[in-house]
């Protein structure tokens, strides 16, 4: 099977991505990667923009560790820098695979364009899928 006819890699900035909805995320750092994850798990295939559809890797930093993976969604939680394990990920699977990263930062967006994936915003992941971010009003 070449790179292009394998199924692709949708890799998640956790941090980034939760991040982009300011609803007090940073009080409980795990309880935000957990509903991001489910929303991920939760997402409706076939109302997927064919960009987002593929294996979903969802990385995990800091206090989001120990977050587990669900059905649909792997888990790795970077053991130093996000960003440099999201990178090693890319680098990992980008000749095998195509590879897509969600993603706002702008350095992490170069270097892993460099390497040869592609992006996706936040806001059109979360446009994708049933997250925005908590649920309740506390």
């Amino acid at each position: 099977m070449d790179a292009e006819s394998a199924e692709p890699l949708i890799v998640v900035d956790g941090a980034n991505v939760v991040g982009s909805v300011p609803d007090g995320w940073w009080r409980d750092r795990r309880g935000a990667a957990t509903r991001l994850r489910d929303a991920l798990a939760a997402r409706d295939v076939s109302t997927l923009p064919a960009v987002l559809l593929g294996a979903v890797t969802l990385v995990v930093e800091g206090a989001a560790r120990g977050v587990p993976p669900v059905a649909g969604v792997h888990v790795e939680a970077a053991p130093q820098s996000g960003d440099d394990h999201i990178v090693a990920l890319v680098a990992d699977n980008v000749v095998r695979r195509p590879v897509v990263v969600v993603t706002a930062d702008r350095e992490l967006r170069q270097r892993v364009r460099e390497l040869g994936a592609s992006i996706v915003s936040p806001g059109e992941l979360r446009a994708s899928i049933p997250y925005g971010g908590r649920r309740d009003s506390t």
